[in-house]
Protein backbone atom coordinates (compact mmCIF):
# COMPACT_ATOMS: atom_id res chain seq x y z
CA UNK A 1 0.00 0.00 0.00
CA UNK A 2 2.95 2.23 1.08
CA UNK A 3 4.15 1.41 -2.46
CA UNK A 4 1.16 2.07 -4.08
CA UNK A 5 0.65 5.82 -2.75
CA UNK A 6 4.42 6.85 -3.46
CA UNK A 7 4.26 4.87 -7.12
CA UNK A 8 1.00 8.09 -7.22
CA UNK A 9 2.56 10.75 -5.78
CA UNK A 10 5.60 10.25 -8.25
CA UNK A 11 3.58 9.80 -10.93
CA UNK A 12 1.60 13.16 -9.75
CA UNK A 13 5.15 14.71 -9.43
CA UNK A 14 6.18 13.85 -12.85
CA UNK A 15 2.98 14.83 -14.15
CA UNK A 16 3.27 18.83 -12.89
CA UNK A 17 6.78 18.87 -13.36
CA UNK A 18 5.84 18.33 -17.12
CA UNK A 19 3.13 20.62 -16.80
CA UNK A 20 5.74 22.86 -15.18
CA UNK A 21 7.97 22.34 -17.62
CA UNK A 22 5.82 22.96 -20.68
CA UNK A 23 4.54 26.09 -18.81
CA UNK A 24 8.03 27.58 -18.45
CA UNK A 25 9.68 26.37 -21.70
CA UNK A 26 6.88 27.42 -23.80
CA UNK A 27 5.82 30.91 -22.41
CA UNK A 28 5.57 33.84 -24.76
CA UNK A 29 8.13 35.29 -23.23
CA UNK A 30 11.90 34.47 -21.95
CA UNK A 31 12.33 33.61 -18.44
CA UNK A 32 16.23 33.82 -17.24
CA UNK A 33 17.81 32.70 -13.57
CA UNK A 34 20.79 35.14 -13.37
CA UNK A 35 23.21 35.92 -9.89
CA UNK A 36 24.71 39.09 -9.12
CA UNK A 37 27.23 39.09 -12.09
CA UNK A 38 24.79 38.32 -14.15
CA UNK A 39 25.67 34.73 -15.30
CA UNK A 40 22.86 32.46 -16.87
CA UNK A 41 21.40 29.74 -14.26
CA UNK A 42 18.52 28.74 -15.99
CA UNK A 43 16.73 30.07 -19.27
CA UNK A 44 13.54 28.67 -21.19
CA UNK A 45 13.67 28.01 -24.66
CA UNK A 46 12.29 31.15 -25.40
CA UNK A 47 14.84 32.76 -23.69
CA UNK A 48 17.07 30.71 -25.92
CA UNK A 49 15.26 31.65 -29.00
CA UNK A 50 15.32 35.31 -28.50
CA UNK A 51 19.18 35.39 -27.89
CA UNK A 52 19.19 32.65 -31.21
CA UNK A 53 21.41 30.33 -28.97
CA UNK A 54 21.19 26.72 -27.78
CA UNK A 55 19.87 26.63 -23.98
CA UNK A 56 22.97 24.12 -22.74
CA UNK A 57 24.93 26.98 -24.58
CA UNK A 58 23.78 29.81 -22.65
CA UNK A 59 24.13 28.12 -19.09
CA UNK A 60 26.89 30.29 -17.09
CA UNK A 61 27.47 32.76 -19.81
CA UNK A 62 27.12 36.35 -18.52
CA UNK A 63 23.58 38.45 -20.39
CA UNK A 64 25.16 41.73 -20.55
CA UNK A 65 27.57 40.09 -23.05
CA UNK A 66 24.27 39.95 -25.28
CA UNK A 67 23.74 43.23 -24.23
CA UNK A 68 24.41 46.42 -27.02
CA UNK A 69 27.64 48.14 -25.34
CA UNK A 70 26.48 51.22 -25.41
CA UNK A 71 23.48 49.94 -22.55
CA UNK A 72 26.02 47.47 -20.60
CA UNK A 73 26.41 49.92 -18.10
CA UNK A 74 22.80 50.91 -17.62
CA UNK A 75 21.90 47.19 -17.23
CA UNK A 76 24.75 46.71 -14.65
CA UNK A 77 22.87 49.61 -12.50
CA UNK A 78 19.46 47.97 -13.08
CA UNK A 79 20.96 44.23 -11.69
CA UNK A 80 21.94 46.26 -8.87
CA UNK A 81 18.89 47.94 -8.23
CA UNK A 82 17.29 44.39 -8.68
CA UNK A 83 19.36 42.54 -6.22
CA UNK A 84 19.09 45.79 -3.40
CA UNK A 85 15.69 45.63 -2.96
CA UNK A 86 12.99 43.23 -3.05
CA UNK A 87 11.01 45.28 -5.53
CA UNK A 88 10.60 44.68 -9.31
CA UNK A 89 12.37 46.54 -11.35
CA UNK A 90 11.73 47.27 -15.06
CA UNK A 91 13.49 48.97 -17.43
CA UNK A 92 14.07 48.58 -21.69
CA UNK A 93 16.94 48.87 -23.42
CA UNK A 94 18.61 47.05 -26.70
CA UNK A 95 19.93 43.66 -26.73
CA UNK A 96 21.83 41.33 -29.28
CA UNK A 97 21.14 37.34 -30.44
CA UNK A 98 24.32 35.27 -31.16
CA UNK A 99 24.37 36.52 -34.84
CA UNK A 100 24.19 40.56 -33.50
CA UNK A 101 21.36 41.39 -34.80
CA UNK A 102 19.96 44.19 -32.48
CA UNK A 103 16.16 43.99 -30.70
CA UNK A 104 14.35 46.02 -27.96
CA UNK A 105 14.01 44.20 -25.09
CA UNK A 106 11.07 44.88 -21.88
CA UNK A 107 13.26 43.26 -18.69
CA UNK A 108 11.02 42.87 -15.26
CA UNK A 109 13.28 41.10 -12.20
CA UNK A 110 12.77 40.53 -8.97
CA UNK A 111 15.18 39.05 -6.37
CA UNK A 112 14.67 35.52 -5.63
CA UNK A 113 15.89 33.20 -2.30
CA UNK A 114 17.38 29.58 -3.34
CA UNK A 115 16.55 26.99 -0.50
CA UNK A 116 19.61 24.83 -1.52
CA UNK A 117 22.05 27.87 -1.08
CA UNK A 118 22.82 31.46 -0.02
CA UNK A 119 23.23 32.47 -3.16
CA UNK A 120 21.65 35.11 -4.48
CA UNK A 121 20.25 35.14 -7.61
CA UNK A 122 17.22 36.68 -9.51
CA UNK A 123 14.03 36.03 -11.59
CA UNK A 124 14.01 37.95 -15.17
CA UNK A 125 11.32 38.21 -17.97
CA UNK A 126 12.42 39.48 -21.12
CA UNK A 127 9.97 40.32 -23.72
CA UNK A 128 10.46 41.44 -27.49
CA UNK A 129 9.48 44.71 -27.98
CA UNK A 130 10.84 45.85 -31.48
CA UNK A 131 7.64 45.81 -32.73
CA UNK A 132 6.03 48.01 -30.24
CA UNK A 133 8.88 50.06 -30.28
CA UNK A 134 8.53 50.54 -34.32
CA UNK A 135 4.88 51.06 -33.48
CA UNK A 136 5.91 54.10 -31.29
CA UNK A 137 8.38 55.26 -33.63
CA UNK A 138 6.01 55.22 -36.50
CA UNK A 139 3.09 56.68 -34.43
CA UNK A 140 5.92 59.43 -33.02
CA UNK A 141 7.24 59.62 -36.84
CA UNK A 142 3.60 60.69 -38.09
CA UNK A 143 2.28 62.67 -34.91
CA UNK A 144 4.98 64.53 -36.00
CA UNK A 145 4.35 64.72 -40.38
CA UNK A 146 1.05 65.61 -38.60
CA UNK A 147 2.19 68.75 -36.55
CA UNK A 148 4.55 69.42 -39.55
CA UNK A 149 1.33 68.96 -41.61
CA UNK A 150 -0.31 71.32 -39.55
CA UNK A 151 2.43 73.84 -39.83
CA UNK A 152 2.37 73.57 -43.43
CA UNK A 153 -1.14 74.26 -43.92
CA UNK A 154 -0.79 77.08 -41.67
CA UNK A 155 2.00 78.42 -43.86
CA UNK A 156 0.16 77.90 -46.98
CA UNK A 157 -2.72 79.91 -45.09
CA UNK A 158 -0.34 82.30 -44.35
CA UNK A 159 1.15 82.91 -47.81
CA UNK A 160 -2.04 82.47 -49.45
CA UNK A 161 -3.50 85.71 -47.34
CA UNK A 162 0.09 87.42 -48.35
CA UNK A 163 -0.51 86.39 -51.76
CA UNK A 164 -4.04 88.14 -51.70
CA UNK A 165 -3.06 90.83 -49.34
CA UNK A 166 -0.12 91.39 -52.38
CA UNK A 167 -2.60 91.27 -54.67
CA UNK A 168 -4.88 93.61 -53.39
CA UNK A 169 -1.83 96.04 -52.86
CA UNK A 170 -0.88 95.65 -56.35
CA UNK A 171 -4.58 96.14 -57.34
CA UNK A 172 -4.65 99.53 -54.70
CA UNK A 173 -1.26 100.89 -56.12
CA UNK A 174 -2.17 100.09 -59.95
CA UNK A 175 -5.19 102.17 -58.70
CA UNK A 176 -3.40 104.88 -57.00
CA UNK A 177 -1.36 105.21 -60.80
CA UNK A 178 -3.89 105.28 -62.61
CA UNK A 179 -5.03 108.34 -60.51
CA UNK A 180 -2.16 110.08 -60.22
CA UNK A 181 -1.27 109.24 -64.72
CA UNK A 182 -4.89 111.09 -64.82
CA UNK A 183 -4.53 114.26 -62.17
CA UNK A 184 -0.67 114.72 -63.89
CA UNK A 185 -2.98 114.67 -67.12
CA UNK A 186 -5.47 116.91 -65.70
CA UNK A 187 -2.48 119.37 -64.86
CA UNK A 188 -0.92 119.25 -68.22
CA UNK A 189 -4.15 120.27 -69.47
CA UNK A 190 -4.97 122.87 -66.99
CA UNK A 191 -1.42 124.35 -67.57
CA UNK A 192 -1.88 124.60 -71.46
CA UNK A 193 -5.78 125.51 -70.75
CA UNK A 194 -4.07 128.36 -68.48
CA UNK A 195 -1.66 129.98 -71.19
CA UNK A 196 -4.77 129.82 -73.39
CA UNK A 197 -6.85 131.48 -71.06
CA UNK A 198 -4.42 134.06 -70.29
CA UNK A 199 -3.64 134.95 -74.25
CA UNK A 200 -7.67 135.15 -74.85
CA UNK A 201 -7.65 137.52 -71.76
CA UNK A 202 -4.90 139.70 -73.02
CA UNK A 203 -5.88 139.46 -76.45
CA UNK A 204 -9.74 140.78 -75.20
CA UNK A 205 -8.54 143.61 -72.83
CA UNK A 206 -6.17 144.65 -75.56
CA UNK A 207 -8.61 144.49 -78.17
CA UNK A 208 -11.26 146.81 -75.66
CA UNK A 209 -8.80 149.17 -75.05
CA UNK A 210 -8.08 149.50 -78.45
CA UNK A 211 -11.61 149.73 -79.57
CA UNK A 212 -13.20 151.42 -76.52
CA UNK A 213 -10.32 153.16 -74.07
CA UNK A 214 -8.43 154.54 -77.06
CA UNK A 215 -11.51 155.38 -79.51
CA UNK A 216 -12.92 157.56 -76.49
CA UNK A 217 -9.70 159.39 -75.45
CA UNK A 218 -9.40 160.44 -79.72
CA UNK A 219 -12.74 161.02 -79.23
CA UNK A 220 -11.84 163.84 -76.80
CA UNK A 221 -8.80 164.89 -78.14
CA UNK A 222 -10.96 165.77 -81.42
CA UNK A 223 -13.41 168.00 -79.42
CA UNK A 224 -10.38 169.68 -77.53
CA UNK A 225 -8.83 170.09 -80.77
CA UNK A 226 -12.25 171.59 -82.34
CA UNK A 227 -12.57 173.77 -79.55
CA UNK A 228 -9.30 175.43 -80.63
CA UNK A 229 -9.84 175.94 -83.77
CA UNK A 230 -13.17 177.53 -83.97
CA UNK A 231 -13.10 181.33 -83.65
CA UNK A 232 -15.24 182.97 -82.72
CA UNK A 233 -16.56 180.82 -79.72
CA UNK A 234 -20.16 180.92 -79.72
CA UNK A 235 -20.89 179.88 -75.93
CA UNK A 236 -23.45 178.03 -76.59
CA UNK A 237 -21.37 175.97 -78.81
CA UNK A 238 -19.08 175.75 -75.95
CA UNK A 239 -20.48 173.90 -73.33
CA UNK A 240 -22.23 171.71 -76.10
CA UNK A 241 -18.83 170.61 -76.81
CA UNK A 242 -17.67 170.78 -73.29
CA UNK A 243 -20.66 168.47 -72.44
CA UNK A 244 -19.58 166.06 -75.20
CA UNK A 245 -15.99 165.77 -73.74
CA UNK A 246 -17.15 165.55 -70.13
CA UNK A 247 -19.36 162.17 -71.64
CA UNK A 248 -16.50 160.50 -72.82
CA UNK A 249 -14.27 161.36 -70.16
CA UNK A 250 -16.82 159.55 -68.15
CA UNK A 251 -17.15 156.89 -70.69
CA UNK A 252 -13.65 156.29 -70.19
CA UNK A 253 -13.83 156.28 -66.41
CA UNK A 254 -16.45 153.83 -66.58
CA UNK A 255 -14.60 151.27 -68.95
CA UNK A 256 -11.33 151.53 -66.53
CA UNK A 257 -13.39 150.59 -63.52
CA UNK A 258 -15.51 147.70 -65.13
CA UNK A 259 -11.28 146.75 -66.11
CA UNK A 260 -10.65 146.61 -62.89
CA UNK A 261 -13.30 145.22 -61.53
CA UNK A 262 -13.36 142.30 -63.68
CA UNK A 263 -9.44 141.81 -62.61
CA UNK A 264 -9.85 142.46 -58.93
CA UNK A 265 -12.58 144.13 -57.27
CA UNK A 266 -11.70 146.59 -54.88
CA UNK A 267 -14.89 146.35 -52.60
CA UNK A 268 -13.78 142.73 -52.25
CA UNK A 269 -10.38 143.83 -50.29
CA UNK A 270 -12.28 146.80 -49.11
CA UNK A 271 -15.93 145.26 -48.06
CA UNK A 272 -15.93 141.83 -47.95
CA UNK A 273 -16.89 138.79 -49.80
CA UNK A 274 -20.94 139.51 -49.34
CA UNK A 275 -20.89 143.21 -50.78
CA UNK A 276 -18.67 141.90 -53.64
CA UNK A 277 -20.86 139.35 -54.68
CA UNK A 278 -24.19 141.95 -54.52
CA UNK A 279 -21.80 144.38 -56.38
CA UNK A 280 -21.21 141.37 -59.12
CA UNK A 281 -24.39 139.55 -59.20
CA UNK A 282 -26.63 143.56 -60.25
CA UNK A 283 -24.09 144.13 -62.21
CA UNK A 284 -24.42 140.71 -63.95
CA UNK A 285 -28.50 141.13 -63.74
CA UNK A 286 -28.24 144.32 -65.38
CA UNK A 287 -26.31 142.89 -68.17
CA UNK A 288 -27.89 139.07 -69.04
CA UNK A 289 -31.35 139.72 -67.71
CA UNK A 290 -31.10 136.86 -65.94
CA UNK A 291 -32.79 136.98 -62.54
CA UNK A 292 -30.69 135.82 -59.56
CA UNK A 293 -31.59 135.09 -56.31
CA UNK A 294 -28.86 135.42 -53.22
CA UNK A 295 -28.78 134.45 -49.83
CA UNK A 296 -25.68 135.03 -47.24
CA UNK A 297 -24.93 134.88 -43.73
CA UNK A 298 -23.04 137.25 -42.06
CA UNK A 299 -20.53 134.44 -40.81
CA UNK A 300 -19.30 133.92 -44.26
CA UNK A 301 -16.82 137.04 -43.55
CA UNK A 302 -14.38 134.58 -41.21
CA UNK A 303 -13.15 133.50 -44.45
CA UNK A 304 -9.27 135.34 -44.82
CA UNK A 305 -8.25 136.61 -48.50
CA UNK A 306 -7.70 133.96 -50.01
CA UNK A 307 -10.78 131.50 -49.25
CA UNK A 308 -12.84 134.92 -50.19
CA UNK A 309 -11.16 134.99 -53.51
CA UNK A 310 -11.58 131.60 -54.18
CA UNK A 311 -15.41 131.79 -53.79
CA UNK A 312 -15.90 134.89 -55.77
CA UNK A 313 -13.83 133.39 -58.39
CA UNK A 314 -15.85 129.88 -58.23
CA UNK A 315 -19.28 132.38 -58.76
CA UNK A 316 -17.69 134.58 -61.10
CA UNK A 317 -16.67 131.44 -63.27
CA UNK A 318 -20.25 129.31 -62.66
CA UNK A 319 -22.37 132.48 -63.49
CA UNK A 320 -20.31 132.96 -66.62
CA UNK A 321 -20.87 129.68 -68.18
CA UNK A 322 -24.93 129.85 -67.15
CA UNK A 323 -25.17 133.03 -69.04
CA UNK A 324 -22.82 131.22 -71.90
CA UNK A 325 -23.94 127.55 -72.18
CA UNK A 326 -26.92 126.74 -69.85
CA UNK A 327 -29.84 129.22 -71.34
CA UNK A 328 -30.99 129.84 -67.67
CA UNK A 329 -33.87 132.03 -66.60
CA UNK A 330 -33.36 131.56 -63.01
CA UNK A 331 -30.52 131.07 -60.89
CA UNK A 332 -30.14 130.87 -57.01
CA UNK A 333 -27.17 131.83 -55.33
CA UNK A 334 -26.34 131.03 -51.36
CA UNK A 335 -23.33 130.88 -49.24
CA UNK A 336 -23.56 129.79 -45.92
CA UNK A 337 -21.73 128.56 -42.64
CA UNK A 338 -22.18 125.59 -41.81
CA UNK A 339 -20.69 123.28 -38.36
CA UNK A 340 -17.38 123.92 -39.94
CA UNK A 341 -17.14 125.10 -43.62
CA UNK A 342 -18.29 127.38 -45.35
CA UNK A 343 -20.67 126.41 -48.51
CA UNK A 344 -20.98 128.50 -51.83
CA UNK A 345 -23.89 126.72 -54.23
CA UNK A 346 -24.81 128.08 -57.37
CA UNK A 347 -28.54 126.71 -58.87
CA UNK A 348 -29.93 127.00 -62.19
CA UNK A 349 -32.95 126.02 -64.32
CA UNK A 350 -30.86 125.76 -67.63
CA UNK A 351 -29.82 122.66 -69.76
CA UNK A 352 -27.65 120.27 -68.26
CA UNK A 353 -24.08 119.13 -69.55
CA UNK A 354 -21.69 116.16 -70.05
CA UNK A 355 -19.22 116.97 -67.65
CA UNK A 356 -16.83 114.02 -68.53
CA UNK A 357 -16.74 115.85 -71.77
CA UNK A 358 -16.42 119.49 -70.12
CA UNK A 359 -13.86 118.48 -67.82
CA UNK A 360 -11.73 116.07 -69.60
CA UNK A 361 -12.53 117.38 -73.47
CA UNK A 362 -8.46 117.53 -74.91
CA UNK A 363 -9.70 120.38 -76.76
CA UNK A 364 -11.60 122.92 -74.73
CA UNK A 365 -10.60 125.93 -74.56
CA UNK A 366 -12.09 127.22 -70.94
CA UNK A 367 -10.98 126.52 -67.84
CA UNK A 368 -14.25 126.64 -66.45
CA UNK A 369 -15.09 123.57 -64.19
CA UNK A 370 -11.72 122.38 -64.00
CA UNK A 371 -9.80 125.60 -62.69
CA UNK A 372 -13.18 126.18 -59.86
CA UNK A 373 -11.96 122.78 -58.83
CA UNK A 374 -7.96 123.35 -58.61
CA UNK A 375 -8.96 126.57 -56.96
CA UNK A 376 -10.73 125.20 -54.33
CA UNK A 377 -8.93 122.19 -54.00
CA UNK A 378 -5.65 124.08 -53.32
CA UNK A 379 -6.71 125.96 -50.53
CA UNK A 380 -8.08 122.07 -49.17
CA UNK A 381 -11.66 122.78 -50.10
CA UNK A 382 -14.65 120.47 -51.80
CA UNK A 383 -15.98 121.17 -55.30
CA UNK A 384 -19.04 119.45 -56.52
CA UNK A 385 -21.67 119.43 -59.71
CA UNK A 386 -24.42 117.95 -60.06
CA UNK A 387 -26.12 118.43 -63.58
CA UNK A 388 -29.06 115.83 -64.93
CA UNK A 389 -31.71 116.32 -67.51
CA UNK A 390 -34.60 118.21 -66.69
CA UNK A 391 -33.36 119.64 -63.13
CA UNK A 392 -30.40 122.13 -64.17
CA UNK A 393 -27.11 122.22 -62.94
CA UNK A 394 -25.67 122.98 -59.28
CA UNK A 395 -22.05 123.85 -58.33
CA UNK A 396 -20.96 123.62 -55.15
CA UNK A 397 -17.94 124.70 -52.72
CA UNK A 398 -16.98 123.85 -49.53
CA UNK A 399 -13.96 125.60 -47.45
CA UNK A 400 -13.43 124.04 -44.03
CA UNK A 401 -12.79 126.48 -41.12
CA UNK A 402 -11.21 126.81 -37.57
CA UNK A 403 -12.78 128.03 -34.68
CA UNK A 404 -10.78 131.32 -34.94
CA UNK A 405 -12.07 131.44 -38.38
CA UNK A 406 -8.81 130.43 -40.11
CA UNK A 407 -7.91 127.91 -42.61
CA UNK A 408 -7.78 124.05 -41.37
CA UNK A 409 -5.73 121.84 -43.15
CA UNK A 410 -7.36 118.43 -44.16
CA UNK A 411 -6.73 116.24 -46.61
CA UNK A 412 -7.30 117.63 -50.16
CA UNK A 413 -10.25 116.30 -52.32
CA UNK A 414 -12.45 116.98 -54.85
CA UNK A 415 -15.92 115.62 -55.45
CA UNK A 416 -17.34 115.27 -59.31
CA UNK A 417 -20.82 113.28 -58.58
CA UNK A 418 -24.23 112.40 -60.50
CA UNK A 419 -22.42 112.20 -64.03
CA UNK A 420 -25.50 111.88 -66.55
Amino acid sequence: MQNSELQEARDKMETLLETYTDLYDFAPIGYFSIDEQGLIMEVNLTGAALLGIERSRLINRRLQGFVDPPSRTAFLAFLKKVFAGSEKQICEMPLMNERSLPFWADLQAASASSLRGKKKWCRLAVSDVTALKQAEEVRQNLEGMAASNRELKQEIVQRQKAETDLKKSEAHYAQLFEQSLHQQEQLRHLSRQLLLTQEEERKRISRELHDEVVQTLVGINVHLASLTIKSPFKLGDLKKNIAQTQRLVEKSVTIVHRFARELRPTVLDDLGLIPALQSFIKDFTKRTKIRIHFAASAEVEQLNNTQRTVLYRVAQSALANVHKHAKATDVKVSIRKLQSSIRLEIHDNGKSFDMKRVLFAKRHKRLGLLGSRERVEMIGGKFGVESAPGQGTTISAEIPINGDGSQSTPEISGKITRLR
